[in-house]
């Protein structure tokens, strides 16, 4: 989607909606907010989970009088029902999830969690992810994660849950439904869940993207064709 920002007098965000249900994307909202220095006005989940993905400027998510501290590459989660501020300046990626699954969850919550401190995992090709937010960390209908995806083109595959992404860096390609789509730095993809596609990397150095998907699982959770598992390590549906 080509969509202008757009405010409300008194606030400082600006939201571009990148990809919805306009586009399709049903079970995943995905929106660029850039708020300008000063708080911003209060924001509410209401009946959604939402993660944030830093992308620039430093501040504060402020939640239930307690500020937490954002700069690049910090992810923050917000469960439904909650209501929050941000101190600015900072530019972010939201993606909110209607109709949560509440029931699942494996661990406590974290409200911020730094890219840097999470551990990098494999998945297929020699790629990579780190885990931003699961439900080992609260967020119980998704998974946050950012991909590292190296100079090549992977095998096309599928995966059984739907996803939404930014490119963060890099400069790429998508080959689905018989088209080939330039990426670069903030574009956003949204692939229904078994779409048959790969992802080339078409730069000179890994290429880096910011995702989430539903329901949660394991970034590495990718299908051939065939339906037999791309990657060994991860687990089978």
């Amino acid at each position: 989607m080509d969509v202008s920002p757009a405010g409300v007098p008194g606030d400082t965000a600006k939201i571009r909606r990148t990809l919805d249900h306009s586009v399709g994307c049903d079970v995943l909202a995905q929106s660029v907010i850039e708020f300008a220095p000063g708080r911003s006005r209060a924001r509410e989940t209401g009946d959604c989970e939402e993660v944030l993905f830093v992308l620039e400027g430093e501040g504060e998510l402020i939640l239930d009088g307690t500020s937490h501290r954002l700069e690049p590459e910090a992810g923050a989660y917000l469960a439904p029902g909650e209501r929050y501020e941000i101190e600015g300046p900072l530019k972010v990626v939201s993606v909110r999830i209607p109709d949560p699954t509440l029931e699942v969850q494996t661990g406590d919550r974290e409200v911020v969690r730094r890219l840097a401190d999470q551990e990098a995992q494999d998945a297929t090709t020699d790629r990579q992810f780190r885990v931003v937010a699961d439900p080992d960390s609260g967020l119980r209908s998704a998974t946050h994660f950012v991909g590292y995806i190296p100079v090549a083109k992977a095998p096309d595959h599928f995966h059984y849950y739907d996803e939404v992404i930014y490119v963060l860096e890099g400069d790429g390609a998508m080959h689905m439904n018989g088209e080939s789509i330039r990426l670069l730095p903030g574009s956003c993809i949204h692939l229904p869940a078994k779409t048959v596609h790969c992802l080339e990397n078409v730069g000179d150095d890994v290429m880096k993207v910011v995702a989430v998907f539903r329901p949660a699982g394991s970034p590495a959770a990718a299908y051939y064709p065939d339906g037999t598992p791309a990657y060994q390590g991860a687990a089978s549906e």
